[in-house]
């Protein structure tokens, strides 16, 4: 069970509306890197974790990272505030406006919408907790290519908080698959969901 605390992990300040950008800071919303498709992928693969540590984590991330979604959805909104069909048509961004006027969906920054195959979950700990990492990467980065496009020093700011939380997230995963190494290495077996037996001792 959450206790949802009424206020954003950060400070959303924007120094004026920028259409243009939020076509492109939309993609960590519902893109394949995004917000949503970490929070749901973190939080799905806890249940088959084998220890308590790596649940935790996993827990602790996703939860997170539903705070990130709130707050790039507040980026967005703040970008667009009064921006009305010809401010979306000269950002490239009608479709946007056609469909879902101001409101939020899960997109990229392409139009694609968000879809269940962004989330990866395979149940073996070892992939799922490496198939991470590499999702914390792929966020840092896109992270670092949004800060290069703004010239809004109070986006960049709010840009950098996020880009150092996917590295601490990073950090974070490597400490849960050491974690479950150190299990799998003391249970003598290799993870493969159930309970093996030890050939040696049916010999």
């Amino acid at each position: 069970m959450w206790i949802y605390e009424k206020k954003l992990q950060h400070p959303i300040c924007v120094s004026c509306p920028d259409v243009a950008f939020a076509k492109l800071v939309i993609t960590q919303y519902g893109g394949p890197n995004g917000e949503l498709s970490a929070s749901l992928q973190y939080l799905n693969q806890r249940y088959s974790m084998p220890t308590n540590m790596a649940k935790a984590v996993l827990t602790d991330i996703g939860t997170e990272e539903l705070a990130h979604q709130e707050m790039i959805a507040s980026l967005v909104y703040k970008l667009t505030c009064g921006a009305g069909p010809k401010e979306f048509e000269k950002a490239g961004w009608s479709a946007k406006w056609a469909q879902n006027g101001p409101g939020m969906f899960w997109m990229d920054a392409n139009g694609v919408p968000w879809i269940a195959n962004n989330v990866s979950c395979v149940g073996e700990p070892i992939a799922d907790l490496t198939s991470n990492m590499a999702a914390e990467q792929r966020a840092r980065v896109t992270y670092e290519h949004l800060i290069s496009q703004t010239c809004d020093p109070l986006v960049k700011d709010m840009l950098r908080f996020l880009w150092q939380r996917e590295v601490v997230h990073l950090q974070r995963f490597g400490e849960a698959l050491n974690d479950v190494e150190e299990w799998m290495a003391k249970c003598k077996r290799v993870w493969t969901g159930v309970e093996q037996q030890e050939e040696t001792k049916e010999q």
